[in-house]
Order: C-alpha cells, then sequence, then structure tokens
C-alpha cells in the first residue's frame, strides 16, 4: 500500500478514535482546532478528557498533505498527546503540560534564512527531506471562557525532537543524496485554539 494512503488511513482512523472517546466522555471533555495549524493549512483536531478536577489529557491529530507552487512541501502527520495540570480548573485559567509527539514529514523547497538554537532551516531552500520523528516537551498555556461552551485558548511550548531523514536534492526525484540524524531542541508547540468544552 501506498505510503499516503496509509497516512491517510491512519489520520481518519485517529480522528475517529477521538470522536467515539469523546462520546463517553461528555461534561467532562473539549473539542479543539489551533488556528496556527490552520492558517497553515493544516488540518487538525484535538480532543481533551477530564480526569480529576486539576487534570486533563489533551490528545491532537494533524495532518498536512498539500504541495505547493513550484513543488514547495510542507507534508506531514503527527500526533501530540499531552498531560495537563490546571492550576484553578479545568478548562479554566493557567495550566502547565507535558508532552509527546511523533510523526512522518516530506518537506522541501522552501525559501528560509530561518536560524534558532543552532536549527538551520535554509537547506529546507534546495533540498526535500522525508523521515520521522519523536519527542517530548513542556509547555504553559491558559484557557479564556468565553461563555457557557466557548473557551479561546493559546500555549507554547519547548522541547525535543529525534528526527531520521532522508535527503534529496530535487522535489520530486527519489535520487536520495544523503540520511542523517538531527537532534532538535526549541519550540515543539505553538497553539491558539478555538475550544468547544462539552
Amino acid at each position: 500500500m501506498h505510503k499516503s494512503h496509509k497516512m491517510h488511513r491512519l489520520f481518519l482512523g485517529l480522528v475517529i478514535i477521538l470522536a467515539s472517546t469523546f462520546t463517553a466522555h461528555a461534561q467532562k471533555a473539549a473539542l479543539k482546532t489551533n488556528l496556527l495549524y490552520d492558517a497553515t493549512t493544516t488540518f487538525n483536531l484535538g480532543a481533551e478528557f477530564g480526569l480529576s478536577p486539576k487534570w486533563t489529557l489533551d490528545v491532537s491529530a494533524n495532518y498536512n498533505p498539500w504541495t505547493f507552487n513550484d513543488n514547495k512541501k510542507w507534508k506531514h502527520w503527527f500526533v501530540q498527546p499531552e498531560a495537563r495540570y490546571w492550576l484553578c480548573e479545568k478548562f479554566n485559567g493557567h495550566f502547565f503540560g507535558f508532552h509527546l509527539h511523533g510523526g512522518q514529514y516530506n518537506v522541501g523547497h522552501i525559501d528560509t534564512s530561518f536560524k534558532f538554537l543552532g536549527n538551520d532551516f535554509e537547506a529546507l531552500k534546495d533540498h526535500r527531506f522525508e523521515g520521522w520523528f519523536v519527542g517530548a516537551g513542556i509547555g504553559y498555556g491558559y484557557s479564556w471562557v468565553l461563555g457557557k461552551h466557548w473557551n479561546i485558548e493559546a500555549e507554547i511550548a519547548l522541547g525535543y525532537a529525534y528526527i531520521r531523514y532522508d535527503k534529496y536534492k530535487c522535489g520530486t526525484c527519489g535520487s536520495k543524496v544523503g540520511k542523517g540524524v538531527h537532534n532538535y531542541v526549541g519550540p515543539t508547540k505553538a497553539a491558539l485554539s478555538l475550544v468547544y468544552v462539552f
């Protein structure tokens, strides 16, 4: 089976699992979308479940299947489960989170000279990278209650990702020019989410 079909089925499966689990936890759960990911054309869906008065489990699934003009690629899928501790009460106010993340990517031909914490993204300009990653991070966030069911939530997280990649010279050719490992340290989550609380 083709790799992209497997990714589509995995993403669809995660969405179905999130939706079915969600119905079993009404009154203590929320559905959300990260507006920052939406702005990058990344489909995303998150569900958060109450575990105790101050603890929740947030799980997000993210998928971007697009190839843009001039064969620019930002294709990826990843999941990011996160345990959250709320300082006041769940779904309201300040929280701290610990998350895991993992996924696959196919990115390249993106014109950038961005450098951050020893990570040089300039290589994305003339090459395509395909591979997988796993890691973890810690974050801080805040949830503003807008009404009975609606919240806006912001979160920023820093962490680590172990990244394996194959490097290609062009966006469509299959000639591999290298492979390697990158140990990424930096932001692992940025979210401004619209949340519906049940």
